[in-house]
């Protein structure tokens, strides 16, 4: 069964773009930490209990990208900055007709999707496209001519999920946390060996260290303030499908390691229905500031949503910060348009609407008045909801160092 499936049922070269340049930039690392003999460390998963079997990693190894496994981003003084900070440019990857065939449209619609999108962002920032060789000339039709595309075989096109999370130092070096991608639990009948791999093969061609994390965790499912605190859900990271026998101690251990965080919030559960993510944070909440959080709001008492969304709030309203700090909640109305899954670029925040006045009119009011030092665009976003995410799905942020 395809992603879709799921849903229906229930000019900037890579020269230019300083590749050869950002190579050198990410600073010296130490050798003896790459393609090093594994051990188990504090991002590395502990024995499991019997019976229980937590996925293995993907072969990062045959990519030929530079592994780090003897240490961790935060032993090593790495975090994972904020989305709203100065990025270098923006990540994408062009799906594959492997799960948008035989759908109601066609191909060339996702295609053009994707392209709208990117192209929105590359009147602000930069982006790197990767496409499958096969699509390369349609999708050099429908991009702007300055985005720069990288040939990758690919499963399908959410970057936020299986592309590079990078993090930062205070020298001016990015490298990679790199969660472990397994499909989504494992949806699709093993059909995402490529999308695994897509965080080493960018690391291998960006010359970034890429720190192996035995934990299953997708972009998505991870939100970030930039200052040591993650909110996230437990309805997707303790899921079995993903964590099976993993304890959330144990999770909070692996992602303060992997992310140079200190302080993990769980909430219960994401938005429904999601039958793809399981609960991923990045349709329900978002920081926009440090201790400031927009949080999806249901007014239908006979929503399942309204539940999950006010036992979210409670949540967060009896919670604080890496920093002790209360959090300031700002309601985001839900509708259909899906608004949250937002994507905040360099003077620009790119907004999945319904394109339907009645549903898009408070939520970009809500997105403009926070953001007023950038230009909020709204995109239709049909397809990508028949798929099953949004704007920020898509879309994987590389910080500015």
């Amino acid at each position: 069964m395809q992603r879709r499936d799921f849903i229906k049922h229930s000019g900037f070269s890579l020269a230019a773009m300083g590749v050869g340049g950002l190579a050198e930039s990410y600073g010296a690392f130490n050798q003896d930490k790459v393609n090093s003999h594994e051990r188990k460390d504090s991002i590395h998963a502990e024995p499991e209990p019997a019976g229980a079997k937590v996925n293995e990693r993907p072969d990062y190894k045959s990519t030929g990208a530079k592994l780090i496994n003897d240490s961790t981003p935060a032993q090593d003084g790495f975090w994972f900055p904020a989305e709203w900070k100065p990025h270098e440019y923006t990540i994408m990857v062009m799906p594959s007709p492997q799960n948008w065939t035989g759908h109601g449209f066609s191909f060339d619609e996702v295609i053009e999707q994707w392209a709208e999108v990117a192209n929105a962002i590359a009147d602000f920032e930069p982006v790197l496209m990767v496409v499958r060789p096969a699509d390369r000339k349609r999708a050099k039709t429908a991009l702007n001519s300055e985005i720069e595309l990288l040939d990758f075989a690919v499963n399908d096109g959410w970057a936020r999920d299986t592309g590079p999370m990078f993090v930062v130092n205070g020298k001016g070096e990015r490298r990679v946390a790199g969660c472990t991608f397994n499909g989504w639990g494992d949806k699709f009948a093993g059909q995402h060996q490529h999308d695994a791999l897509i965080k080493a093969r960018l690391c291998h061609a960006l010359e970034v260290p890429l720190y192996p994390i035995d934990l299953v965790s997708e972009g998505g499912a991870l939100a970030f303030d930039g200052a040591g605190t993650i909110i996230t859900t437990a309805q997707c990271l303790l899921n079995p499908n993903r964590n099976p026998g993993l304890s959330r101690e144990t999770i909070d251990r692996m992602l303060n390691e992997a992310f140079g965080t200190k302080k993990v919030i769980w909430l219960d559960k994401g938005i429904e229905p999601d039958p793809i993510t399981d609960g991923h944070i990045d349709g329900l909440a978002a920081f926009v500031d440090e201790g400031v959080v927009v949080l999806h709001s249901c007014g239908d008492k006979n929503d399942p949503n309204y539940t999950i969304c006010r036992d979210a709030k409670t949540i967060l309203s009896n919670s604080t910060d890496a920093k002790g700090r209360k959090f300031e909640i700002i309601d985001l109305p839900l509708h259909e348009g899906g608004h949250m899954n937002f994507y905040l670029g360099n003077g620009c925040v790119i907004v999945p609407i319904a394109d339907d006045r009645r549903e898009d009119e408070i939520p970009l009011g809500i997105l403009r008045e926070l953001f007023d030092d950038r230009e909020v665009i709204g995109i239709g976003g049909h397809v990508l909801a028949e798929g099953g995410g949004g704007i920020h799905c898509i879309t994987q942020q590389v910080p500015k160092i």
